[in-house]
């Protein structure tokens, strides 16, 4: 192929736990323990008792002054898999829309900037943007159900990354990132394009930055 195949990634809900570090603020302002906020919620967290401008109030917070994006948990197989795919020749496209929050630009870029680099996922490339159709992507992994049906509208293909608030659409699915590696092998194979992945366990992942040596220079069919 005369290109790279190109994979857009987004983060809160896929690679980061967007829910866990959220509800960890949310239970510190309104003063409630953690039980009282479901780990099963709605898009719109209704579930938590938040109306839109609560969860504005309170998604601002979180951002400029708790800082989520810099500690927010990390995903289980998220770098190990993204670092097996980066490996084989993917090219990893960063897609996220955290710029939502006004006035506070400079901190949610330099925290995701930071919380890439703490927890090892690998990327060529990084897009802060909500339009995510107007981004140039062989397949892409979202979790969100206004973004998978927006790419979907423009005839893109997408693999929901399984979580409570997207249970309703239909299409290709995956609970954990060693399914999506699967499903991203496969759709490249059916596009025409030749990868060799290391078996997990037997490669080289997000932990060879602990070592010297050289890194990466920047760190089924799909409906």
């Amino acid at each position: 192929m005369d290109r790279p195949y190109v994979l857009g990634v987004d983060l809160d809900g896929v690679c980061g736990d967007y829910t866990e570090a959220f509800r960890t603020v949310v239970a510190e302002q309104l003063g409630c323990s953690l039980d009282d906020l479901p780990l099963e919620r709605s898009w719109d967290f209704s579930e938590w008792g938040l109306d839109d401008e609560e969860f504005e109030r309170l998604h601002h917070h979180a951002v400029t002054e708790r800082r989520i994006l810099s500690w927010m948990p990390v995903l289980d197989g998220a770098a190990d898999v993204l670092w097996r795919l980066s490996d084989a020749g993917v090219w990893i496209r960063i897609i996220t829309h955290r710029l939502y929050v006004n006035w506070s630009h400079a901190t949610a870029i330099a925290d995701t900037v930071e919380w890439l680099d703490r927890v090892r996922i690998p990327y060529r490339d990084i897009c802060f943007m909500g339009d995510k159709p107007e981004v140039g992507a062989d397949l892409y992994i979202d979790d969100g159900p206004h973004n998978v049906e927006a790419l979907r509208e423009v005839g893109n293909r997408v693999i929901i990354f399984d979580a409570p608030y997207n249970q309703h659409l239909g299409g290709t699915r995956a609970r954990t990132w060693t399914e999506c590696e699967q499903l991203v092998l496969r759709d490249a194979a059916d596009r025409g394009y030749e990868f060799q992945v290391s078996l997990p366990g037997l490669d080289q992942g997000s932990d060879r930055l602990d070592d010297p040596g050289p890194t990466d220079p920047v760190a089924g069919t799909v409906d």
